[in-house]
C-alpha cells in the first residue's frame, strides 16, 4: 500500500517534461522514430482525431473533462504537414465553442462529431475549413453518467457505415431531436452505429465495459479495445459480450461472449496494482485501461506488423501490440512485444492511426493519471507520428481523383487509401450513381486472385448502391468463406432477405463447411423476422462440431432466444433436436422462465 501511495504522490507532484523531452523518452523497436508532429501549446487535451483525404489530421480537443458542463471550451483545429518533415507547420481553428466532445470524423461534406448529449454534424459543402453554418443535431439523447466511461468514436465501417463505443454505466434513448421517450432506442453500452446518408442508428452489440476504439482487419472483422475487463474483443453483429453487469439488454443471453486475448496485461488483486507501474506489471504490459484499436493495414511498416492490434495502454506509458490467430470462427490474440514505450509517466496515448504513408499518428492526452482523475492538467497534449527508416512522404488529395481512379485504389495496399476512395465513392453515388463504378467494382470483384480486394470491391458495391441480387448470389456460391459471409450480412442488412437468398441461407446453415458462414447466418438471423429464423436455427443448431467454438453455440442461442416465447412447441422441438448442448440447455431455461412469468 506505501508503494501505491507513493507512486500516486509522485504523479501528483509531477510536473510535465516538454513535448521534445518526452519524445525523446519514446522507445520504439529498431528502425523506427518517433517524431513531434504537434505539442502544447498548439494542440491540448486531444481526446480524439482523424485523417483527411488530404493526409491532415483533426483534431477534437475536449476542455470539459471532468466536470463535463456546458461551458463550450471544446474545439476542433486542423493541422497539416505542409512541407513533409514530420511536423505539423499549419494550424487552423475550424470550430469553438463545443462542449464534451469524444469522437470526431470527417466526409460527406462536414465533420461528424459526438459531444453526449448530442451526435453533431458541422457542414463545409466547399472544404473552405469554415462551418458553412452551426452543427446539425442528428441524434440527442447520450448519456454521461459515467464520467469517462461514455460514448466515443469513430470509424468508417468497410459497409459503409460509422462505428463507435459506447461506456457502460452511462444510459443513452437515441433519436433525433424532439422524437417521444416512447420511440427512443435504449442503448447503455456496447458498439454502435449511423448510417451517414439514411440517417439511422443501431445498436451493433453489447457489452464490455469501456470500448474506446473500433478496428476492422484485412477480411472486415471489427476489433475492440476496452478497459478495465480483459482488453482485446472480437466484435460480432448481434453479440453479447462479457461483463454483463445486471443489464435488461441481455437478461436471457444467460452466458456471453469472452475476451479472444490469451492473456492480460496486468496482474494482482485489484486494479490499484494494474495502476502500480511496478517492474512484473511492465512486462506483462503495463496495466488494464485500454483505448485506441488499430489493426495495422499501411504499407510501410515491416510484414510482421500487417493485421497486428495495436492499442494504448494508459496505465503502462506505452503501445501494446497483440498477434491474431484464426481460431474457429474468430481468433484468440497473443502477447507480441510491446511496441512504444515510455519513460515519462504522464504519457497517457488515447488514439492510434495509420496514414496516407504508412507511418502512425499517436495522440497523447498527457496528464497526472489516468481516466479517474479528477483534476486534469488542460494545457497538455501531444501528437507523435512513429515512422519506418525513410519512408517517403506521400501528399495525398483524393477528393480530386475520377471515379476511376478511386476504384483502382481499391487495390492498394495501404488500406488507408482504400478506405477514404470507398467513402468519396459512396459520397457521389449518394449525389448520382455511375454504370462506370459499378463495372469497375465488378471487375475487380470478378477478376483478382486476392480475397481481401474481392471482399473491398463487394464492400464499395454496396456502400454506393451498386450490390445487386445477382452478384449476391454469386458470391453465395463462392469457394471463398469470408466472400460468402459477407454476402449473407449484406443481404440481411434491411432486415429482408430476398426469396432465392433465403433458400440458399436455409442450405448453407445445413451444409456450409466454414464456421465463419455458419457466424455470419446466425448474426444475421437476428436481422430477421421469427417466422424467417427457424428454419436456419434449427439447422445451424444441429452442427455438433460447432459445441466448442468460442462463438456459434451463443450466437446462435442470442437468434433464437425470442423464438422461445413466439412458438413454445416449436422451441420444445429445438430443444430436443439441437446438436449443442448449450442451446438444450438454454431453451429449456428460457421455456421454463416463460411458465414462471405467469
Amino acid at each position: 500500500m506505501l508503494t501505491l501511495l507513493a507512486a500516486a504522490a509522485l504523479l501528483v507532484s509531477q510536473e510535465p517534461l516538454t513535448p521534445q523531452q518526452t519524445v525523446e523518452q519514446l522507445k520504439a523497436p529498431e528502425g523506427f522514430s518517433v517524431k513531434l508532429f504537434a505539442g502544447e501549446p498548439d494542440v491540448s487535451q486531444p481526446i480524439s482525431f482523424c485523417i483527411d483525404d488530404r493526409g491532415r489530421l483533426w483534431v477534437a480537443e475536449n476542455h470539459s473533462y471532468p466536470k463535463w458542463t456546458p461551458e463550450g471550451k471544446d474545439r476542433i483545429v486542423i493541422l497539416e504537414d505542409a512541407d513533409g518533415d514530420g511536423r505539423f507547420d499549419k494550424r487552423t481553428v475550424f470550430i469553438e465553442g463545443l462542449t464534451m466532445i469524444t469522437g470526431i470524423e470527417v466526409g460527406f461534406g462536414g465533420v461528424w462529431v459526438v459531444a453526449p448529449p448530442t451526435l453533431m454534424f458541422i457542414p463545409d459543402k466547399n472544404g473552405d475549413d469554415k462551418p458553412d453554418g452551426p452543427p446539425e443535431i442528428l441524434l440527442d439523447g447520450f448519456g454521461n453518467q459515467g464520467g469517462h466511461n461514455i460514448v466515443n468514436g469513430f470509424t468508417w465501417g468497410p459497409d459503409g457505415w460509422l462505428y463507435a463505443g459506447h461506456g457502460r454505466t452511462s444510459l443513452s434513448d437515441l433519436g433525433p431531436p424532439g422524437t417521444p421517450p416512447e420511440k427512443r432506442v435504449h442503448f447503455d453500452g456496447g458498439v454502435w452505429r449511423y448510417h451517414p446518408t439514411r440517417h439511422v442508428f443501431e445498436a451493433w452489440s453489447d457489452g464490455t465495459t469501456n470500448p474506446w476504439g473500433v478496428a476492422f482487419n484485412d477480411v472486415g472483422q471489427a476489433i475492440i479495445t476496452t478497459c478495465v475487463d480483459v482488453h482485446l474483443y472480437h466484435a460480432i453483429q448481434g453479440a453479447h459480450y462479457e461483463p454483463w453487469r445486471g443489464r435488461p439488454s441481455s437478461q436471457y443471453a444467460y452466458s456471453r461472449i469472452d475476451s479472444i486475448a490469451d492473456h492480460k496485461h496486468w496482474t494482482g488483486s485489484s486494479f490499484a496494482d494494474a495502476r502500480s507501474g511496478t517492474a512484473q506489471q511492465i512486462a506483462l504490459g503495463g496495466g488494464h485501461a485500454h483505448c485506441g484499436a488499430m489493426v495495422y493495414l499501411g504499407d510501410s511498416f515491416p510484414e510482421q506488423y500487417r493485421g497486428s492490434v495495436f492499442m494504448s495502454n494508459i496505465h503502462g506509458h506505452r503501445l501494446n501490440n497483440d498477434v491474431l490467430e484464426r481460431k474457429g470462427s474468430g481468433y484468440v490474440a497473443h502477447h507480441a512485444p510491446d511496441f512504444l514505450s515510455s519513460g515519462d509517466r504522464m504519457v497517457m496515448a488515447l488514439l492510434i492511426q495509420y496514414g496516407p504513408d504508412g507511418s502512425i499518428y499517436v495522440s497523447d492526452w498527457y496528464d497526472r493519471g489516468e481516466c479517474h482523475t479528477r483534476n486534469p492538467h488542460e494545457t497538455t497534449g501531444r501528437i507523435y507520428k512513429v515512422v519506418y527508416k525513410n519512408t517517403p512522404v506521400v501528399k495525398p488529395d483524393l477528393a480530386r481523383l475520377s471515379d476511376a481512379e478511386l476504384v483502382a485504389l481499391q487495390l492498394h495496399k495501404n488500406d488507408w487509401f482504400v478506405t477514404h476512395a470507398r467513402r468519396l465513392l459512396q459520397e457521389r453515388a449518394a449525389v448520382q450513381g455511375s454504370a462506370a463504378v459499378q463495372d469497375g467494382l465488378q471487375r475487380i470483384l470478378k477478376d483478382s486472385p486476392d480475397v481481401t480486394r474481392k471482399l473491398r470491391a463487394l464492400w464499395a458495391l454496396h456502400a454506393t448502391g451498386g450490390l445487386d441480387e445477382d452478384t449476391i448470389l454469386r458470391q453465395l456460391d463462392s469457394p471463398e468463406e469470408y466472400l460468402r459471409a459477407w454476402a449473407i450480412q449484406l443481404e440481411a442488412e434491411p432486415g429482408r432477405v430476398r426469396p432465392a437468398a433465403r433458400a440458399k441461407f436455409v442450405e448453407m446453415a445445413r451444409s456450409d463447411p466454414s464456421p465463419v458462414v455458419r457466424l455470419y447466418l446466425a448474426s444475421a438471423c437476428q436481422r430477421l423476422p421469427l417466422d424467417a429464423r427457424w428454419s436456419i436455427v434449427e439447422r445451424l443448431a444441429g452442427h455438433a462440431e460447432d459445441v466448442g467454438d468460442p462463438n456459434l453455440p451463443l450466437m446462435i442461442w442470442y437468434a433464437a432466444e425470442p423464438m422461445g416465447a413466439a412458438d413454445l412447441p416449436r422451441a420444445v422441438t429445438f430443444m430436443k433436436d439441437a446438436r449443442i448442448p448449450l442451446l438444450r440447455e438454454f431453451m429449456s431455461r428460457r421455456i421454463a422462465s416463460l411458465a414462471s412469468s405467469k
